[in-house]
């Protein structure tokens, strides 16, 4: 008989590293809440639908049947299953991927109070576990998928890059950007391509370290006299959780994976801070420069992770305890991942620099959270980003230095229709028109309003705060020797008759009454900025070959190319 109570969430078993990551020669696994649904043959659900074919092969896999929901918590199919089944079983690579995806977009959707949309027409996002015979895995907005790979180890044994919990969250990660913020994939500042990267790898890391089992395997891996139930206090600096727990879990999560995930993650946590990245050519390519934005943020992780500890009692002289320092590294690891999640929100939607996505955590997490002094994280990240020379976009107050000022200017609502602002891209475009000179929007580019999103967060407190999200988008087409008339300089070289496009654009923050808080923005008439892009554009050959090439391909063969002795990769 069915259960009587609603049933909101799905036990399922999942690799909670990759199989190298072991504790006594057992492969790290955990059991993980999914959003429950009765899930159809592939594993197949609502957002999610696995489609096990390998095109290498061309074998189609039979999928399983999984029960339907009781409440009872049998409704995982290989709760206590070996090893070997988890390795071997293409049953359950089906299931290890469903349940990260699922868990990765259910993240996602906590972090900003309602559903995200792919970005593709379409509900469904296919999912190949063995999609192929080669080391790869990517995110395909064409084939509205994501395909994984696998591969002969050194070893002999076969990797499958659907067993990386970190893979498959990256991955993930690019599929949700691409819908929550469409325009970032567009030529754009080497920051704009970098940030689909380093973003993806911060979701995937902090998603790790928020799974305890992980942080326990990883943490002082450097002591060869490690106990379980103690762990010395001179192990938890800084510069210790760096190495043993970052350093570590790079060497640990198999370098035989290294041309799927890339070095990325060894690179960035083996950054210190440094003003040099920045200016440094090598940090021009997109990939290099994503590893600037994770190793400002993992290092702020584990600047608030140690200052945590040093308040925790000891259990002896100089030693605490093992199992609350495990807690408070995944504990902080999931605040810091719902922080840089909800920033997307108030994230300018074209022409993104790592400026202003640190404006955009610091004011959104402001709104939720006004009070800091558990983390501090705020200050925190303001300062290791600082150190990295990434700027915050806005002054800010004294209080919240660094946060977006709020609307410089009067507003008209008169003819406004709050309801209708909820939900309606033509009643907010009524408000930008009307508004158009107060935000100071160029009247002769092309605008649009992309999307309208009503937001419902919840803050560590329990503390709901209800907004609305807008985001428009302007743009003009002008030949290069029009430029002039928005004082924008031609880059050295180009031709005079070359049609270009400047993209500018916004997100509005409404509060719950239907008024403006934040108008977040990279304006078409910004010439200093628009200068930048142009010259980048031109120089990295985006311009010669049509906007249009930009897409997440041309990002990864810049990868190949900067990379060499990388397989090759595609998205």
């Amino acid at each position: 008989m069915p259960s009587l109570q609603p049933i909101h969430t799905r036990k399922l078993t999942i690799v909670a590293q990759d199989p190298s990551v072991r504790i006594r020669r057992k492969i790290l696994r955990a059991t993980i809440d999914v959003p429950a649904e009765e899930i159809g043959p592939g594993p197949r659900g609502y957002r999610i639908d696995v489609v096990d074919y390998d095109s290498s092969t061309m074998t189609l896999y039979k999928p399983i049947e999984y029960p339907r929901l009781d409440g009872k918590g049998n409704g995982d199919p290989f709760a206590g299953a070996s090893d070997k089944e988890l390795l071997t079983n293409p049953n359950f690579h089906a299931q290890n991927v469903y349940a990260i995806v699922m868990k990765t977009l259910s993240r996602f959707e906590f972090a900003l109070g309602r559903r995200v949309s792919w970005g593709f027409y379409g509900h469904q996002l296919k999912v190949a576990p063995h999609a192929f015979a080669d080391a790869n895995a990517f995110y395909s907005e064409k084939d509205q998928a994501l395909m994984f790979g696998y591969f002969p180890g050194a070893s002999g044994r076969m990797v499958y890059s659907c067993l990386s919990h970190d893979v498959i969250a990256h991955e993930t990660t690019h599929a949700i950007l691409d819908g929550l913020r469409e325009r970032y994939s567009d030529p754009s500042s080497p920051e704009q391509a970098a940030f689909h990267e380093g973003f993806a790898d911060i979701v995937a890391l902090l998603s790790v370290f928020a799974v305890p089992g992980v942080v326990a395997a990883v943490i002082d891996l450097s002591n060869e006299e490690r106990k379980e139930n103690i762990i010395a206090q001179k192990d938890l600096t800084v510069e210790k959780l760096r190495q043993s727990a970052l350093m570590g879990l790079a060497d640990e999560m198999g370098q035989e994976l290294a041309n799927v995930r890339g070095q990325a993650l060894r690179r960035s946590a083996e950054m210190p801070p440094s003003k040099s990245y920045m200016n440094d050519p090598e940090f021009k390519e997109p990939h290099r420069r994503g590893e600037i934005l994770v190793a400002a943020t993992m290092n702020a992780f584990l600047t608030v992770w140690s200052n945590r500890l040093k308040s925790l009692g000891q259990i002896r002289p100089g030693y605490l305890d093992r199992g609350r320092v495990v807690e408070e590294g995944a504990s902080i690891a999931d605040y810091l991942l719902t922080m840089m999640i909800r920033a997307i929100d108030y994230a300018p939607p074209v022409d993104l620099e790592f400026c202003d996505y640190l404006s955009a955590v610091l004011t959104s997490d402001h709104e939720i959270n006004p009070d800091d002094s558990k983390y501090r994280f705020r200050e925190i990240l303001r300062e290791t980003f600082i150190a990295y020379d990434i700027k915050p976009a806005s002054k800010g107050t004294a209080e919240e230095p660094g946060a977006w000022d709020p609307p410089e200017s009067d507003l008209n609502f008169q003819r406004m229709h709050f309801e209708s602002m909820q939900r309606d891209p033509d009643e907010v475009f009524r408000f930008v028109w009307e508004n158009r000179r107060a935000l100071k929007l160029n009247e002769n580019a092309y605008s649009r309003v992309l999307s309208v999103r009503p937001c419902l967060r919840i803050g560590p407190d329990g503390f709901a705060l209800r907004e609305t999200v807008a985001e428009y988008l302007q743009q003009i087409k002008l030949s290069a020797s029009e430029l002039k008339t928005l004082k924008v300089k031609v880059p050295e070289g180009m031709p005079r008759d070359l049609e270009v496009t400047l993209y500018g654009g916004g997100a509005l923050i409404f509060d719950e009454y239907g008024r403006l808080k934040f108008h977040v923005r990279n304006r078409v008439n910004d010439d200093e900025r628009q200068t930048q892009r142009l010259k980048y554009l031109w120089e990295f050959g985006f311009l010669k070959s049509g906007p249009a090439a930009f897409r997440f391909s041309s990002l990864h063969r810049q990868r190949m190319i900067s990379l060499p002795n990388r397989a090759a990769e595609e998205w």
